[in-house]
């Protein structure tokens, strides 16, 4: 038989001698009747002198020709070998498992929340079938090539890994007819020999192992101080989220290992707020964004980190690092938890271009699209529980950080400005810290840096 062949091209070797010797090859057989079916194995792609692209090419039985797609020849300069084939996909014949993508270098595995298409659906390449809960972002599991939904080997709820089998798609057009509860072998091809037979069916052995259900975490990872309550009326139990879990891990050990302190102080939100109404309109017109609060007190902190460079550190056992970049995570709340994406090299940047990256962040966190990569990292968090009503709190530093700084809701209060009385928009803002690290003169003065900024934001232009 003559099989598919994979190996590298020498760049000195010209590629008609390959494609000579595949036709002196084929040519031996008698010439009789093509009889021979193909099964077709992933793009090859040579690249020799003068051998390009081969596609479709197929086994063939001595004997016979050729009863497959034409080869499709394209001549490359370099000299170079790889092969194509969809990530994340076993392909069987007509069949095509839809398996579980790496998740990221921090997570060994997730769980199935739903199923976005059911057996029978017809879905389209690269649209999302299921999605998968980690411990920090939702991940969609797409579809690796057209077809219809065969039948689904996980259940909603699982524990699944990476390349766990989920699902079995059928690339034949007439899948549409198949029924949930039949299997694969009822809509597998026709078989035209014994060796394709035996071909189509060793994949389906490899597909028993994934029907398996996935182990769940054992029922002894509770925590003994945390018994379990009987039922009573008017009363429902429902897992936790495993973002929520992560949520109450995170926040837990960082009770546990900061010697945390706040301090507060208040801002008096005037000349910042008549900056954004003077130049709005202007801002909009030339940045297509709208000019917020939010991106000034971005600003303001950059501008005390630069000047209490203790506060961007961290103790990493009997050391401090000491980072010479700013990131600035934004809390963000979602109906499914609490997220935290990074504006990365905040200190680089300006009104607008922040203004555009908390927006970005913002639309990406309510559709749940926010990535491990976006939400790794930072030396400083923001929090705006203002946003939600709230007058004042302590927020929890979000670890490896050292401190975090918490805005709150503007209230018109009377404030004494030049021996008068006159009612002021007023914020408090709560710095938390690690007290291990920063000391209180420190955490004292960097939030007093921010208070004189907001106020006063031309200090930014004189930088002073």
């Amino acid at each position: 038989m003559f099989g598919v062949v994979r190996r590298r091209v020498a760049s000195g070797s010209p590629s008609p001698w390959l494609l000579g010797q595949s036709a002196q090859k084929i040519r031996s057989g008698p010439s009789v009747s093509a009889r021979a079916s193909s099964i077709v194995e992933k793009e090859i792609v040579f690249r020799s002198g003068g051998c390009g692209f081969v596609q479709n090419f197929s086994h063939i039985t001595p004997g016979s020709w050729i009863n497959s797609k034409p080869m499709r020849v394209v001549i490359h300069p370099e000299a170079t070998v790889r092969t194509w084939g969809r990530l994340f996909s076993s392909e069987s014949g007509d069949t095509v498992d839809v398996v579980v993508p790496p998740l990221a270098e921090s997570i060994s595995d997730g769980t199935l929340a739903q199923f976005l298409k059911r057996p029978g659906d017809r879905v389209n390449a690269d649209e999302p079938i299921a999605q998968i809960e980690t411990d920090k972002v939702t991940i969609d599991v797409s579809s690796p090539e057209s077809g219809v939904i065969l039948k689904l080997l996980a259940n909603e709820g699982d524990t699944v890994e990476p390349g766990n089998k989920i699902a079995i798609i059928s690339r034949s057009a007439d899948a549409t007819h198949v029924a949930p509860s039949e299997t694969i072998s009822e809509k597998a091809a026709p078989q035209p020999t014994q060796k394709v037979s035996e071909e189509k069916k060793a994949p389906k052995v490899e597909t028993a192992p994934a029907k398996e259900k996935p182990k769940t975490p054992p029922a002894t990872l509770k925590s003994p101080t945390e018994p379990q309550l009987p039922p009573k009326e008017r009363e429902r139990r429902v897992p936790m989220t495993r973002l929520r879990k992560r949520v109450a891990t995170r926040l837990k050990d960082s009770q546990n290992t900061f010697a945390m302190l706040t301090t507060f102080n208040e801002v008096d939100m005037t000349n910042l707020m008549k900056l954004r109404s003077d130049y709005k309109d202007a801002f909009v017109e030339k940045h297509g964004v709208k000019l917020g609060l939010m991106s000034g007190f971005v600003k303001a902190a950059v501008n005390a980190l630069q000047h209490q460079p203790i506060v961007n550190a961290v103790i990493d056992g009997d050391d401090i690092i000491y980072r010479d970049y700013i990131d600035i995570s934004i809390a963000v709340g979602t109906p499914k938890g609490l997220v935290v994406p990074v504006i990365r090299n905040a200190d680089t940047m300006n009104f607008a271009d922040i203004e555009k990256q908390i927006n970005t962040f913002a639309k990406k966190a309510n559709d749940g699209s926010l990535s491990i990569d976006e939400m790794a990292g930072g030396t400083l968090t923001i929090s705006n529980g203002g946003v939600y009503g709230s007058l004042l709190s302590t927020p929890i530093i979000n670890p490896p950080q050292s401190a975090i700084l918490g805005m709150h809701s503007i209230v018109s209060r009377p404030t004494v400005v030049g021996g008068n009385i006159v009612p002021r928009p007023m914020m408090y803002v709560a710095l938390t810290y690690d007290h291990r690290i920063i000391d209180g003169r420190e955490a004292v003065f960097f939030l007093r840096r921010i208070k004189d900024i907001v106020e006063d934001p031309r200090r930014l232009l004189l930088d002073i």
